[in-house]
């Protein structure tokens, strides 16, 4: 294993001494938004982290490496690089490795990167799901099987909104993943703090998430949880402008026939373009809420 994995000295101290570390993905580096918002959001991640006492350790692969906690040249490097760098799901990890590219990773590859790592905790900005019109496409992401059998929490502010949000729900369900809602009954929707879509499970605390992941843990109950953090309402998008965006992009992604895994990033781009940069805001926020209760939550676990 230590031929394909390298983690950085701090990020190795760290887990050997039972320091809080937090995973964070790459993707959202490459091709979630431009340069050099991107890496300036990463690095500040970072430190959000780090001020909250943690120890990030952002995932990628680089040249065939898998690594785990970039430096800030690799972060900029990767930034640079942009949707030129493959985005790699678990499915995508051996290629990548034997090909000696780059590989930026999604939420799945983060998640079994992180567990390799022995890293529980991970923040993000939201999961992928099913995928709207899933019953002719059968799209559906890999997250929500990673999720069912790899032993990390996911800290998200929801499914994305481009998604089906009550079949991803029932996806969870089948697949026997928790969705607990911090401070809230219903599933956030990303751009925004709410939706119609109620989750059976709430807890108010860190400390009560933390209890959470031990126990099911501890009882053998394999697969991940997610913690569902809304965005603070100051810096949500208006819903009706956020669903009109949304509504329009997918017009637009089917007209090019966008299909696969380009949708995600050209659905999200569109809505940026659309919003005028308000969604892009509220991506950036939401990202840095939820490293903070990532944080509190390794603290405590």
């Amino acid at each position: 294993m230590k031929e394909y994995i390298d983690i950085s000295p701090e990020v190795k101290k760290a887990i050997a001494n039972n320091k809080p570390v937090i995973a964070l993905e790459s993707t959202i580096i490459s091709h979630g938004m431009p340069y050099p918002e991107n890496v300036e959001t990463a690095l500040k991640a970072e430190s959000i982290i780090t001020e909250n006492g943690g120890v990030p350790a952002t995932i990628a692969i680089i040249k065939g490496k898998i690594k785990v906690g970039l430096s800030k040249e690799e972060i900029d490097y990767i930034g640079k690089q942009g949707v030129n760098v493959v985005k790699a799901s678990r499915r995508d990890i051996p290629y990548i490795v034997s090909k000696g590219v780059d590989g930026a990773t999604t939420v799945s590859a983060t998640m079994f990167i992180a567990s390799l790592a022995n890293i529980k905790v991970f923040a993000t900005g939201g999961i992928g799901g099913v995928h709207r019109g899933a019953s002719d496409t059968f799209d559906i992401s890999t997250d929500l099987e990673e999720l069912a059998q790899t032993n990390v929490a996911v800290v998200c502010a929801g499914a994305k909104s481009i998604l089906d949000l009550e079949k991803t729900l029932e996806y969870l369900e089948t697949k026997g993943v928790p969705v607990i809602g911090y401070k809230t009954d219903f599933l956030p929707a990303f751009y925004t703090s709410t939706s119609p879509y109620k989750l059976s499970l709430r807890l108010d605390s860190p400390e009560e998430i933390a209890n959470l992941l031990k126990c099911k843990w501890d009882i053998g109950l394999n697969g991940g949880v997610v913690i569902a953090n809304p965005i603070p309402k100051e810096f949500e998008v208006e819903e009706k402008l956020i669903n009109k965006a949304i509504d329009d992009a997918i017009i637009e992604m089917e007209r090019k026939n966008i299909i696969g895994k380009d949708t995600t990033p050209f659905l999200l781009g569109k809505i940026v373009e659309i919003t005028e940069g308000k969604s892009l805001k509220a991506n950036i926020e939401l990202v840095y809420n939820n490293c903070k209760l990532a944080t509190e939550v390794a603290k405590l676990l």
